[in-house]
């Protein structure tokens, strides 16, 4: 069977709008905004030292994170999980996490979140005040 692709598939992170609302540089790359997918979405994330996401939780995706460079720390529910390069993390579903860049370096992950809340405003609740409040959510819903 031959098939051929009819939308974008690729999308490089320096096309990606950043977002610094909880903190880092967080950067959705393939979404249904950007690539029409349907299943989650992901992207990179940056996080300079002593930087931090501020603790949330989703409601109904899962979180997949992969450390690429820098030292990091997790905390799930209290429990402190320690992170460096070439760990992957699986955050399940209605889990508190808060991420801490704990090194002396800036700290770069990819993360992937499946499956999509029923609406994307219900995707993330906050349980700490947002570092930078007056910024949207990363937009992630829509079409292309």
């Amino acid at each position: 069977m031959t098939t051929s692709i009819t939308r974008t598939v690729k999308v490089s992170v320096d096309e990606a709008v950043p977002n610094t609302r909880r903190g880092g540089d967080i950067r959705v790359t393939l979404s249904p905004k950007t690539v029409g997918c349907t299943s989650g979405f992901g992207g990179t994330m940056t996080l300079a030292p002593g930087d931090h996401v501020t603790e949330h939780y989703h409601p109904y995706s899962e979180e997949f994170l992969h450390v690429i460079e820098g030292e990091l720390r997790m905390a799930m529910d209290g429990e402190q999980i320690d992170l460096a390069p070439g760990d992957s993390l699986l955050v399940p579903i209605g889990v508190r996490h808060r991420l801490v860049n704990v090194g002396d370096t800036t700290a770069k992950c990819a993360f992937h979140l499946s499956p999509l809340a029923p609406r994307p405003e219900l995707g993330h609740v906050d349980t700490e005040p947002a570092q930078h409040p007056e910024q949207a959510n990363p937009s992630v819903g829509g079409t292309p």
